[in-house]
């Protein structure tokens, strides 16, 4: 497989920075609009904030968290820094495929059912178990994914851990 050049790398690169850096900042403005959304005054304003957190989520989110992961796939695939060859590497892969995974299973359904619960039920929802469930969750995990891309953003910078051991199968 023929690699690509070096300015192909560095627009690969770019694009994957900037991917990252949409989930990021998405994740941490959903946060923010999720710890503020407790203190609302009325129904309209409760549901308006969990739309606008489903929002962020269907339309940045998930399609900034799958643009860092196939252009992670590319600038393995494409240069010579390979799927497996680096420890930094492989922990960005499983990192990344365990936080979409999250997300697709846990955090986007407790989105989901946040909102649905809202429109419903508008500011009886801040009595509804369930609601505040949903709404804890997507807090407390939501806060840790956001940890966690951060930490691999520095992982990338610092690749603290080289190359594997040759004798491994690298």
């Amino acid at each position: 497989m023929a690699k690509i050049g070096l300015k192909g790398k560095q627009w690969l690169k770019g694009f994957h920075i900037l991917f990252i850096c949409a989930w990021v900042g998405t994740g941490i403005s959903m946060l923010l609009i999720g710890f503020v959304k407790a203190r609302v005054p009325n129904g309209d304003e409760l549901y308006a904030f969990n739309v606008a957190i489903k929002l962020l989520d269907e339309f940045i989110i998930i399609p900034a968290a799958f643009g860092s992961l196939i252009t992670g796939i590319l600038l393995c695939w494409l240069t010579n820094w390979g799927f497996f060859k680096f420890n930094w590497i492989i922990f960005k892969w499983i990192s990344t495929i365990a936080q979409i995974l999250f997300g697709t299973f846990f955090l986007g359904p407790w989105t989901n059912g946040a909102t649905a619960i809202a429109g419903a039920e508008r500011v009886l929802a801040l009595q509804n178990t369930t609601y505040l469930y949903f709404k804890q969750m997507n807090n407390c995990f939501g806060a840790v994914q956001m940890i966690l891309l951060i930490a691999v953003i520095f992982i990338s910078v610092l690749k603290p851990w080289g190359k594997r051991d040759k004798q491994s199968g690298a």
